[in-house]
Formats: C-alpha cells, structure tokens, sequence
C-alpha cells in the first residue's frame, strides 16, 4: 500500500502487511497541505545515499520541514489514528449494508479512511449527483467510487455523508 500519514489507521500503509520496506518515499500528506517530498531509509541503505543519488523537488524547505512536524504532532495530539480506525470501520459497515441493498455495487473495500466502492456501472454519474449535493468524492478505474474523508471527521458527518451517498445510489439503481 502507497500511502501514507495515518490515512489508513496506522502511521504508514505497509504496516498492515507484515512487511518492511528498505527504502519509503512520502510526500502529499507529510506536509499537511504544504509541499514537501521524503525519502526514509534504514541506515545500512541510507550510509550508499550520497549526495546527488537522489533528490527531492522540496527538499530542505524549512517551511515544509516544520510543517511536517506539524502534522505529526497534530495527529498524535488529536488521537486521529483511533478516530481513522474507529470512523473507517462505521464507513465500512454502512457501506456493507449499501452493497447488500444494492445490486450494481461489486465490492467495497477500505483501510482506515481510504475507501472504495466498486460498481458494475460507470462511477461518474454518481460522483456527479453527489457533488451536486455538497458530497464531494470521485471515481477511479472508470467504475470505483472512492471517499476519503478527512482524518477528523466526527461520526455525524460521516453518517450525513453516508446517507447522502446511499440516496444517489438509489437514484442510480
């Protein structure tokens, strides 16, 4: 898994998988909206990084640096690793209940607050109907709506959004 920053309930993707990489690039959420770009290797990798084999847009920023200890420190502060977990599994157990009520959906699938919702149809009008409706998600691979709601989202605003949701599709249906 490519990302990142808390986004599916633990620090980095690759925790949930047993494995662990020798060499990891961040980037996007590491700054908390502000650009930056990492790069994270173990230190029998690392001591070959010498200057010049490698090399980041935004490296060295001392902006983007301290506003990525900011997002660290932000997500440990406002325990948003539990909040993902606890959100992502209320996200997925509504949208379990969607794929059983509706027919076209293939699959629906998540970590964290990283999820997807796999059609049998285009994904776009969906998206479309729902950002008409203030709900703004979209669709990947032509048929795979995907959410990603913020870290902090409370459970009122993901059951609004849920709702929201499984009222278009049943517009679709």
């Amino acid at each position: 898994m490519t990302t990142g920053i808390g986004r599916t309930g633990t620090w980095f993707g690759y925790q949930q998988y047993g494995v662990e990489p020798d060499i990891m690039t961040l980037a996007k959420a590491l700054g908390g909206g502000i650009a930056i770009g990492g790069l994270v290797a173990k230190p029998e990798v690392a001591k070959s990084l010498v200057p010049g084999t490698h090399a980041s847009t935004f490296g060295g920023n001392p902006l983007a640096a301290a506003a990525a200890v900011a997002t660290f420190e932000a997500i440990e502060k406002e325990n948003l690793l539990e909040n993902t977990v606890r959100m992502g599994e209320f996200a997925m157990g509504r949208l379990s209940a969607m794929k059983e009520k509706f027919g076209f959906i293939r699959d629906v699938r998540g970590k964290g607050l990283m999820l997807g919702m796999e059609l049998d149809r285009p994904g776009a009008p969906v998206v479309q109907r729902c950002l008409e409706r203030r709900l703004l998600i979209n669709c990947t691979h032509d048929s795979v709506v995907r959410m990603l709601p913020a870290m902090n989202v409370g459970r009122d605003v993901m059951d609004e959004g849920l709702t929201l949701l499984e009222e278009v599709l049943a517009t679709v249906a």
